[in-house]
């Protein structure tokens, strides 16, 4: 039997029992990563006791020949969603120890490379604004429009950088930490 058939097949079986695994066993192919299909076929075979590398075709002659399958099909639902926690968590993690780092090197090292560039983009930007709306600049072609486009954005990455949400938590260390030690 074709591999998408029998994914499909799958998926039908326990749709109504597991709706995110079957979701991804009959959307594979079709912008759906292999890996979350593989992730639902594994806990489907561990759910109907046929291990985690059990082959689509017995896990479809499980489903089909299984008097329980509305149980397992729940089980393997609840194994694939938990699943999809910890990567998610996994994932989270890594961007905050990302974050940390860049926020660490911020602290740490004492230049003024990203002052000096933040100037430039939002000295640029404005530039760029008061000269289009003076007249002396034309956004016509589709070169001035990208351009205007391009500073806009990074402008405002720029703005969000110095006076996002990390400043205030940067503030509110520095105020604990005189606080601290005021009591000593």
């Amino acid at each position: 039997m074709e591999e998408k058939n029998v994914l499909r097949k799958i998926a039908d079986g326990i749709v109504d029992y597991a709706p995110s695994v079957a979701k991804y066993l009959s959307a594979t192919g079709v912008g759906v990563p292999a890996g979350l299909a593989l992730g639902a076929l594994s806990s489907l075979g561990k759910a109907f006791g046929l291990g985690t590398q059990a082959t689509p075709d017995a896990i479809a002659n499980a489903v089909a020949t299984d008097p329980q399958t509305a149980l397992k099909a729940m089980i393997a639902e609840q194994d694939f969603q938990l699943k999809q926690r910890e990567l998610d968590i996994k994932e989270l993690q890594t961007t905050l120890a990302d974050v940390q780092s860049a926020r660490q090197r911020e602290t740490s090292v004492k230049d003024n490379v990203n002052k000096v560039l933040a100037y430039a983009v939002v000295g640029g930007f404005l530039a760029l604004v008061a000269a289009t709306l003076l007249g002396a600049a034309k956004v016509e072609s589709v070169l001035a429009g990208t351009l205007v486009g391009y500073l806009s954005a990074k402008c405002e990455q720029v703005l969000a950088y110095y006076f996002g949400s990390s400043k205030g938590s940067d503030k509110k260390t520095d105020l604990l930490s005189k606080a601290n030690a005021l009591k000593d």
